[in-house]
């Protein structure tokens, strides 16, 4: 199976100096980042360590994620964060659980003794609060339904092809289908370090409206056909 390692970015040149060294490609088939628009040397270190760039024309992570899927030959994706918060060393163990036949395993933060040291109070309330929703409405067992340092296969990353909320983000639509359709789903614990330079670009109230529109919206609509089929 082949492994694509997916890094959305907006001037995070400072963040992928420091973490792109510590990603071996011996663990991967590709690298994709998918630029925002950055202006800081981001696309340049990129296209040098020779990554994949994908210009990103809309805005928002999850429009990231949607324009790089023509782009994707793996059959496993991991969506991770090149600014720091994603532990490269934990790629392997994500690839391994993946293999044991998961459509969906998640980096959680609060599994076990792992901890975010990005959070403050709002952003721990927040995640704590929807993935207690999430668990409620569609009978789950998640502890970190919000994370971006995750991997699908192909069929679930497929969802994309409908519309989400901009700041919804694919993580929480991932969380919910998953759940929903009863897909095979594991959490390994993994620590959440502090971001490396630039600005955090998520808008708490903003994102958390977002957030609780996509789950409402999904618990009430029937199941989506794309993810009823057998796997690919």
């Amino acid at each position: 199976m082949k492994v694509t390692l997916l890094m959305p970015a907006l001037n995070e040149i400072e963040g992928m100096k420091i973490i792109v060294p510590r990603i071996k490609r011996e663990w991967i088939d590709e690298v994709i980042v998918i630029d925002g628009g950055s202006v800081d040397g981001t696309i340049e270190y990129a296209k040098k360590a020779g990554y994949k760039v994908v210009h990103q024309k809309s805005k928002g992570i999850t429009g990231a994620y949607r324009e790089a899927l023509p782009h994707i030959t793996g059959d496993i994706i991991i969506g991770f964060s090149p600014d720091g918060n994603s532990i490269p060393e934990l790629i392997p163990s994500l690839i391994t659980k993946m293999r044991d036949g998961y459509d969906m395993v998640i980096v959680s933060r609060y599994l076990e003794n792992a901890k975010s040291e990005d959070d403050d109070s709002v952003t721990a309330f927040g995640n704590w609060l929807f993935t207690k929703i999430v668990n409620i409405l569609f009978g789950a067992h998640y502890t970190d339904v919000l994370v971006i340092f995750r991997a699908w296969t192909r069929r679930v990353y497929s969802s994309l092809n409908y519309k989400i909320p901009g700041r919804a983000g694919f993580e929480t639509l991932s969380s919910v289908l998953c759940a929903k359709h009863g897909l095979k789903v594991a959490e390994i614990p993994g620590n959440e370090p502090k971001r490396i330079g630039g600005k955090r670009k998520m808008k708490p109230l903003l994102n958390g409206v977002a957030v609780l529109s996509l789950i409402l919206t999904e618990f009430f609509t029937k199941k989506k056909e794309i993810l009823l089929n057998e796997k690919n």
